[in-house]
This record gives C-alpha cells, sequence and structure tokens, in this order.
C-alpha cells in the first residue's frame, strides 16, 4: 500500500476513533462502555504499530480538545498510545498485504486484548483515574473490572469477525492489489 493510502486510511480511521469515543460511547467517571478500540485495532492490522499509536494519541487529543468530557490528563493520552501500540505490534502481518487469520488471529488477539485489559485498562488507567480524581485505586479498580471482564470477549469476536473481511475491504475501498 502507497503512503498516501497509508495515511487517508489513517485519517478516516482517526475520525471513526473521535466520533466513537466522543459520541457513541457511555461515560461516567470511572467507567467507559465504548468501541473505540475497533479503529486502533482496525490500524494495527492495517497499518501496524506507528500508525495505530498515533491514531490512538492523536484521537485522544482532537477528541478532548474538540469535544472534551471531564479534564484533560495527559495520563489518559499516554494510555491510548500504548494501547495502539499494542495492537499494532500483536496485530500487523509483517508480509505486505497478508493477515493474520485463523488459530493465529485468535493468539494474537486474545495476547493483544489481555496485554490492554491486565496490563494497560486496569492497573495503569485504574492509576490515573485515582491520580486525578483522589480516589482509592481499589475503590476504583473494581468499579472497573466488571465493565473490562465483559467487553473482553466482546472486543475478541468482534475483531475476529471484522478480521474475516479486512482483506476483501481493503481491496475494494483502497485498491489494494492482491
Amino acid at each position: 500500500m502507497s503512503k498516501t493510502k497509508k495515511i487517508i486510511l489513517a485519517g478516516l480511521l482517526l475520525a471513526i476513533l473521535i466520533i466513537f469515543d466522543r459520541f457513541v460511547s457511555i461515560k461516567t467517571l470511572y467507567l467507559q462502555i465504548s468501541f473505540s478500540f475497533l479503529p486502533i485495532a482496525l490500524a494495527g492490522m492495517l497499518l501496524g504499530p506507528k500508525y495505530s499509536c498515533a491514531i490512538a494519541t492523536l484521537g485522544d487529543l482532537i477528541g478532548s480538545l474538540l469535544w472534551p468530557f471531564g479534564e484533560y490528563f495527559i495520563g489518559f493520552t499516554l494510555v491510548d498510545s500504548v494501547i495502539g501500540l499494542i495492537f499494532g505490534l500483536c496485530l500487523y502481518n509483517k508480509v505486505e498485504g497478508e493477515f493474520f487469520t485463523g488459530k493465529n488471529l485468535v493468539i494474537r488477539l486474545c495476547i493483544a486484548c489481555s496485554l490492554t485489559l491486565w496490563i494497560v485498562e486496569l492497573p495503569i488507567m485504574s492509576l490515573m483515574l485515582s491520580l486525578l480524581y483522589g480516589n482509592a485505586f481499589w475503590v476504583v479498580l473494581t468499579g472497573r473490572l466488571a465493565t473490562k471482564l465483559v467487553m473482553f470477549p466482546i472486543q475478541i469476536a468482534i475483531l475476529y469477525f471484522l478480521s474475516k473481511y479486512i482483506k476483501t475491504l481493503a481491496q475494494k475501498f483502497l485498491f489494494i492489489e492482491e
């Protein structure tokens, strides 16, 4: 895929991320139910870790500048950057035009979603929320635990379902050659 097509696709995924994160999500101070992981993971699959990290970072910055939800805190931007990096490192196949499939894809999805859940979303994000709002870390963590555990299999299932159609969609709409 040419650099121009990559930048266009990154821009589209960034716009989708901002819409999902700011308008198609349920947010409270500590809990968030959102499908904003989709454009980040798709960027990781299609474009690689640099782009998925940049999209996640820019999505948080642009979204919080244009449509703020509470105070801006750089910790949230750093957390989103790490999530983009994890998805990119786990889901990107360096062979041009090839995507992981089958058992290999399921394993990579489980690893990516597990890393984001157990290393980033629960401990680090809970710590950031605890620091920002002054509540006890364990209270914030246990409050977020149920929502994140419910979203974990949903993320894997949605990403697996979409990945079956990624190559076809990429070839059809982005004119990627086989």
